[in-house]
């Protein structure tokens, strides 16, 4: 073929050598050759007696994407699947991308916050040993780096917040106060679904709940929390270090999803079935959070009522980055669309991208509520009926009777599952 000779540019219409499309679209012919193994982007022309790649200038606009995309870190998975929509499509799915990656960067940012703060703590104490030659330096406030403004945050952190006696034993910090879990779980499959792809489970060791999705949301939702039960991870009498609990946690949530990845692997479309999973596990003095998607936990203390996790959704991210407000989000065509859910297959799904739940620890006070709850609830029920509904309630086991009843007079368009937990000093048990 002569066109390999041939002097063509960008401007005559004709197709062009790969060194060429190189410099237009600032990818090198490494990389163009590359994407043309993979699929990602096809040469115009292959010469079949040489093998030289020939492009058409108006794939450069196309190559410039891909390189951008690159540039942000998405994986070539995605581009992929990106290249082949159209404009509008492909922002949406360019947001989602971006969004999951804001998430994890915060929980990242939030696990980096409290290993300085438990570092520091455990250099204070070590000050006061005699003969210790430990920095007595402080890292003074760390400004709450939790996404939902919640009292408290991540246990031992400094100036998060009202602290009182945390029965913690963080050392230099109040006198340990030994607490109990007195805890009840509901489900219910409202008043329109046929089937309840919803589970919960409250125990003195485990609070969970999970919203299945898909074929197989049942088993999902009930494998990811089997995962978590005490037998699992060892729950026992005795209490957990802050750092044995970090990877506890670590641990179980991928125990989590590996269960999940079992139980849907029957079905005809593995990754497009799956959970969220909110859950927090106690150890007897210290309380870890395990979540992913957009089922939530709640804080009543004080009289107030915190949200202490961040829905990984896609209206969330438009929340944050203010694009939409909260008025418009209960609306919009999106809400449904998970950034982070445990799912069948390792590969992104169209409803949602398998990953790693967060995990932290949560500063515990005797007199604490807490409530977790799937969708179902909070998509119908606004915040201020879910506070006055939980601190009516006496009891968990009235409160969780009373919130499935508000699900349902809004219409209980959904499956709902919901717990609600009280710490108590365990003398008062």
């Amino acid at each position: 073929m002569e066109r390999e000779g041939r002097a063509v540019g960008a401007a005559s219409g004709e197709l062009v050598t790969i060194g060429e499309f190189a410099r237009l679209s600032r990818l090198s012919a490494k990389a163009l050759r590359r994407y043309d193994e993979l699929g990602l982007l096809r040469p115009a022309l292959v010469d079949p007696v040489n093998g030289y790649r020939y492009y058409d200038p108006a794939q450069v606009e196309g190559a410039r994407l891909v390189a951008w995309l690159r540039r942000i870190g998405m994986p070539l998975s995605r581009i992929g699947r990106i290249v082949a929509l159209d404009a509008g499509a492909a922002a949406v799915e360019i947001r989602a991308y971006w969004a999951r990656v804001e998430a994890e960067t915060a929980a990242l940012r939030d696990l980096a916050m409290y290993l300085v703060d438990h570092l520091s703590a455990e250099g204070r104490a070590m000050s006061r040993v005699p003969g210790s030659t430990g920095s007595t330096s402080s890292t003074g406030n760390t400004g709450g780096t939790g996404s939902t403004g919640s009292p408290g945050g991540v246990e031992g952190t400094g100036s998060r917040g009202g602290r009182g006696s945390s029965g913690t034993g963080v050392p230099g910090g109040p006198v340990a106060v030994p607490l109990a879990i007195r805890c009840a779980a509901l489900t219910d499959t409202g008043a329109v679904r046929t089937t309840n792809q919803d589970a919960a489970f409250a125990g003195p060791r485990l609070l969970a709940v999970a919203d299945g999705f898909g074929e197989g949301g049942a088993e999902a939702s009930a494998a990811a929390i089997e995962a978590l039960k005490p037998s699992a991870w060892g729950g026992g009498d005795g209490a957990l270090s802050a750092a044995d609990l970090l990877n506890a946690l670590e641990d179980t949530a991928d125990s989590a999803s590996r269960a999940v990845r079992d139980a849907v692997a029957p079905c005809a479309d593995p990754d497009g079935s799956g959970t969220t999973l909110t859950a927090m596990l106690w150890t007897g003095s210290r309380l870890g959070l395990v979540h992913i998607g957009d089922s939530r936990a709640y804080l009543l203390r004080g009289g107030e009522l915190f949200r202490i996790t961040h829905d990984h959704s896609l209206v969330q991210s438009m929340i944050d980055d203010g694009s939409l407000s909260r008025e418009e989000a209960a609306s919009h065509p999106g809400r449904a669309l998970l950034l982070k859910a445990l799912v069948g297959e390792a590969r992104s799904a169209p409803v949602a991208v398998a990953c790693r739940p967060d995990v932290r620890l949560q500063e515990v006070l005797a007199g604490d509520r807490y409530l977790l709850c799937s969708d179902g609830l909070s998509a119908v029920v606004d915040e201020a009926e879910l506070r006055a509904a939980v601190i009516a309630a006496e009891a968990p086991e009235e409160a969780v009777r009373g919130l499935v009843g508000l699900a349902r007079e809004a219409g209980g368009p959904d499956n709902v599952a919901c717990v609600v937990a009280d710490v108590a000093v365990a003398a008062e048990e």
